[in-house]
Order: structure tokens, then sequence, then C-alpha cells
């Protein structure tokens, strides 16, 4: 019997392509349910660097603080993503560098993002201030909840607005996750 055709060969691959595909049905690409992506939406105005202001946990962000995203259309219509924050216990900076998609129109913010290869996952826009100072994003599901602002600090008064709208998106806003902007990052 060959050995590119073994049944510990095949296994192996059933277990692989199995693995692949449970994935890919876990990373929804849509808004949760009962929300929905900002329309109108302007990428040209959304395009910049954002401070994180809040976030819930994930192990991806566990001890992250002075936290940035910065976005960037692409000549192919893709959005460059540029993730940075000062790990805590390493006491280093990281980045992660991501490619995201819009899943519709250019004009809803509800797009794909991707920093690992060909798996994908939601990034919507669920609240977003007229002026493009503040933005409340959601992913696949009410499990990932970020506050973004131009600005490093917010005012007492945005921030108990903003709680009350992650509320109403019908995420605990006791979960939330207030991330210091305390350090200059070293790359503008």
């Amino acid at each position: 019997m060959s050995t590119l055709f073994s049944p510990t060969r095949l296994a192996s691959l059933a277990l692989a392509g199995a693995a692949v595909a449970l994935l890919a049905g876990c990373s929804s690409t849509r808004p949760p349910e009962g929300i929905q992506a900002v329309a109108p939406f302007e990428l040209a105005r959304y395009e910049g660097r954002w401070y994180e202001i809040a976030r819930l946990d994930h192990r991806f962000e566990r001890n992250m603080n002075d936290v940035s995203a910065t976005y960037q259309q692409q000549p192919d219509g893709s959005v460059r993503v540029v993730n940075r924050g000062f790990d805590e216990v390493k006491k280093e900076w990281r980045e992660a560098v991501g490619k995201a998609l819009f899943t519709g129109s250019p004009q809803t913010a509800s797009l794909k993002v991707s920093f690992f290869g060909p798996f994908y996952g939601g990034y919507h826009v669920a609240a977003l201030d007229p002026g493009y100072r503040w933005a409340i994003v959601v992913g696949p599901d009410r499990s990932y909840c970020w506050i973004l602002s131009r600005d490093r600090q917010i005012a007492p008064a945005l921030r108990e607005q903003l709680t009350t709208r992650v509320a109403a998106l019908g995420i605990d806003p006791q979960n939330l996750i207030w991330v210091s902007q305390q350090r200059k990052d070293p790359q503008p």
C-alpha cells in the first residue's frame, strides 16, 4: 500500500479537513442577530488611527494597553489593518497586520477581517459618531465589542453615553475592560 493513501494519512487529512471546516463555520462574517452595521458609511472618513478605549476580554489582547488600530484603504479596495499595543507582561510593543474586505456595499460598515490567512471574522461598526470621532464595533457575536476613539481619552459624559449604547446592543457593559492609554506608541 502506498504511504500517500495509507489509513493513517487519510485519517490525518480527514481530521485536518474537519478542523478547517469547523473553524470556517465558527467565524461568521455577519453582524450578530439584531445588530445592524452603520449605513451610510464613508471609509475615507474612517481611515487613520483609532485608540481602543474599551473592549471585551479575549486572549489575543489579554494584558494589552495603549492599543490602537490604523485603517488604510488599499488600491484593490481592501483595507489594511494594523493593530498595535503594549504587552504589560512581556513589556514590549506587539503588532498584528491584517486585511479587511467589505462583506457587501462599501457604504455599509460591515467587513470581514483576517489576521490569519484564509480565516475571516466579522467587523461591524454598530454605532458611529457623525463626525467620525468615536465608534462602537462588534464582531461576529456579542462576545466581541470595542469602543474606539480618535482621542486617547474620552470625557466621562461620553463614556457613560457609549456604555449605554453598548448595553442597548445586548452587551453587558460591566464586562468591558477600560484600556489605559498612557504610553506613546514609538511608531506613528
